[in-house]
């Protein structure tokens, strides 16, 4: 299984921020030590042309030249520099790639990613430019252009914070459906309107989250029962782990284990390539996180093993592809 990272560019942040930005390279040595059939490349950097697919030029241009509003530089939670540039640009390159290998392989993913609070003319939350919009775009561009059929998209967004970003990017797109579980009182406090919405209580446990994911996954297979997606994004926040410092939800470890098995296993299921990024995730203990990251990378290695074994009759391209 293929895997992208970005993580030899580090932002140089102020004594004590809390962005967790060690965790990016605690994942990639961890998953290099455990899990050795996961290949580890650098991600690309994507281009302007590519971000233009989602972002206003305007704002491309702005963060690349060094451009930003000391209130944008706030909104997005970052100051500016260049190693600030250079990785979100990877990022989103890493994405794009980690699209490209998961519908050809059945799921690959980004070691980073899942910027989702990023619109298409601003960052916000810790995000500059939104990856899965832009490599959703540029999927479904070659896809069109090398198959001559249409490519649908659904995003899978189990991050705690809603994907308010994505959602505003596809609001009026009905080629990409955009499904977000999240907490009810955080962060954004002013939501946009995804085609699923699902709200949770502070203090959620594992047992209502699984029910809740279980019937937003159905809902979107109802939604979906003339024409599957063709790929599917999911963004596993570690985030609603009970041991994050913001997500206000209580899923134990094996809780979170087992809504990423739900989302791997439906989708195998249905022989829909998955795009895997990773969200926030801002433990307590930092180890934490990137334990409950680790465990989503053992159960996208488990699905894309379902994806290596004999084909079904529907040969080498999934239902949703044809």
């Amino acid at each position: 299984m293929h895997a992208y990272y970005s993580d030899h560019y580090v932002l140089p942040l102020p004594e004590g921020h809390r962005f967790p930005m060690a965790k990016y390279r605690m994942l990639r040595d961890r998953i290099a030590a455990e899990l050795p059939a996961v290949h580890l490349a650098a991600a690309p950097a994507a281009s302007d042309d590519e971000l233009a697919r989602v972002h206003d030029p305007a704002w491309v241009n702005a963060v690349a030249e060094g451009a930003l509003s000391a209130a944008q530089q706030r909104e997005i939670g970052f100051p500016w520099s260049e190693p600030m540039v250079e990785r979100s640009r990877r990022s989103v390159g890493a994405t794009i790639e980690a699209a490209r290998r998961a519908l050809q392989e059945g799921v690959a993913a980004n070691l980073a990613g899942g910027t989702h609070h990023a619109f298409a003319d601003k960052g916000s939350g810790y995000c500059v430019f939104n990856d899965i919009a832009v490599a959703a775009r540029l999927m479904q561009a070659e896809w069109q252009c090398t198959r001559h059929v249409l490519l649908r998209v659904a995003v899978i967004d189990l991050d705690v914070h809603q994907g308010n970003g994505t959602a505003a990017i596809f609001a009026d797109d009905p080629t990409v459906f955009t499904l977000s579980l999240h907490g009810a009182k955080n962060f954004p406090f002013r939501k946009e309107a995804s085609d699923l919405d699902v709200e949770l209580p502070d203090g959620c446990r594992d047992a209502a989250y699984l029910g809740a994911l279980d019937a937003a996954l159905a809902t979107l297979w109802a939604r979906h029962r003339e024409a599957l997606p063709g790929l599917v994004f999911y963004l596993a926040g570690a985030d609603p782990h009970e041991g994050d410092r913001l997500g206000r939800l209580r899923l134990s470890t094996a809780g979170m284990a087992e809504r990423d098995r739900r989302v791997f296993a439906a989708c195998t299921e249905r022989r829909i390539p998955v795009v895997v990024t990773m969200g926030g995730g801002y433990g307590v203990n930092i180890e934490d996180t990137v334990a409950v990251q680790l465990a989503t990378y053992r159960e996208a290695l488990a699905g894309w093993a379902a994806w290596q074994a004999p084909r079904t009759a529907f040969g080498d391209v999934a239902p949703g592809l044809r």
